[in-house]
């Protein structure tokens, strides 16, 4: 299954879910950061072939009542929620901000000014620092890991057998708590497919050169140089 990710050694990943041993198949990667990454890698029997994908730019599908309401919010805002403006840096900062304006936590003063100075690209950087500190904060990271639906989503489409690999910059700072039942449960809550989804591999890509690696692979296989 590594095949999907050459340059990256066992230690670079966080397991999540063991799943079913030498998994082979379709491959997916998810990755919240900035944005909302997705892609897919082709299993043609012998390696995997990577494809891409604007999924994150899929229309948010609410799983729950909580999450029904948090789109009615997040539409008041935008003329399209896609599932971005929910699983993302930004979409952290959205989820926080519905939360505290829907009365399910009380941000204090100190917090309010401290989210004031900073700039808005980086307010859920901030967040992330203060996940332990406040109700709030810690409430929207429980939202989040829920949403573990959306890999699910990515693995249902792509019949990703192989496993589903969760990137980007958020990801690996959250990891005990995705590490926690929640995510899982989310993940696998698709009804009859939840033995298939019960066996897939998952990982949290925990380098943070992977991106970076990857490109130098791309450029150096283009030069025949691999």
């Amino acid at each position: 299954m590594l095949t999907a990710l050459l340059p990256l050694a066992p230690e670079d990943f966080a397991i999540l879910n063991e799943g079913t041993p030498e998994a082979e198949g379709n491959a997916a990667v998810i990755a919240a950061g900035t944005g909302l990454g997705e892609a897919g890698l082709y299993w043609d029997g012998k390696q995997h072939w990577p494809f891409a994908s604007e999924g994150g730019h899929a229309s948010f599908a609410p799983d729950d009542a909580l999450q029904v309401e948090l789109l009615q919010y997040l539409q008041q805002q935008f003329t399209h929620v896609s599932w971005e403006r929910v699983l993302s840096g930004p979409g952290l900062y959205n989820v926080y901000t519905f939360l505290r304006d829907t009365q399910r936590g009380v941000e204090p003063a100190w917090l309010t000014e401290e989210l004031r100075q900073v700039d808005p690209r980086q307010q859920s950087q901030a967040l992330l620092w203060l996940v332990r500190v406040t109700s709030v904060c810690r409430h929207s990271t429980s939202v989040w890991r829920s949403m573990g639906q959306r890999p699910g989503i990515s693995r249902s489409k792509l019949m990703a057998t192989g496993g589903v690999f969760v990137g980007g910059g958020i990801a690996p700072k959250i990891v005990d708590k995705l590490k926690e039942t929640t995510f899982m449960q989310a993940f696998c809550a698709k009804g009859r497919l939840q033995p298939v989804l019960e066996a897939i591999p998952i990982r949290v890509i925990m380098n943070d050169k992977t991106a970076l690696y990857g490109a130098a692979r791309c450029a150096a296989l283009r030069a025949a140089m691999l």
